[in-house]
């Protein structure tokens, strides 16, 4: 099985995305991708990630996730988890390049098993993406 290289992102859910975008972006996180109802940043220098996830998103709840640099390496991990007999939601290939699935731990936290390209998640935001100050 592939075992875990590094805790990439974590989720966590905002009331007020505006409000929370703008405070992280003045620690000096990047706006990587902005939807609707949540968005992504990203630190500048080691490339960790934090999703803001908006009152009406449903898509998934506030979690960790693990990355990996082969999108087989999901697939490999996925199945190894399932051969164990863990519950496993299936693949998903998100528009954004990634591809991932999730789970709970023995816990019962929520966690994603997420492939990212080697160039990280592209970034849909069209003005240049400097940390506020």
């Amino acid at each position: 099985m592939k075992t875990v290289r590094r805790l990439g992102h974590i989720a966590i859910r905002v009331q007020n995305m505006e409000r929370a975008k703008s405070f992280y972006m003045g620690l000096g996180m990047n706006l990587i991708w902005q939807d609707e109802d949540w968005c992504y940043l990203e630190a500048v220098e080691s490339r960790d990630g934090l999703a803001l996830l908006g009152p009406g998103y449903k898509a998934a709840g506030p979690h960790f996730a693990f990355h990996f640099n082969e999108r087989s390496d999901v697939d490999d991990i996925h199945n190894s988890l399932k051969g164990k007999g863990v519950h496993v939601g299936p693949i998903h290939d998100h528009r954004d390049g990634t591809a991932s699935f999730y789970l709970k731990d023995p816990e019962g936290n929520w966690l994603e098993m997420l492939y990212q390209p080697s160039g990280g998640i592209p970034n849909n935001q069209t003005e240049i993406n400097k940390p506020l100050a």
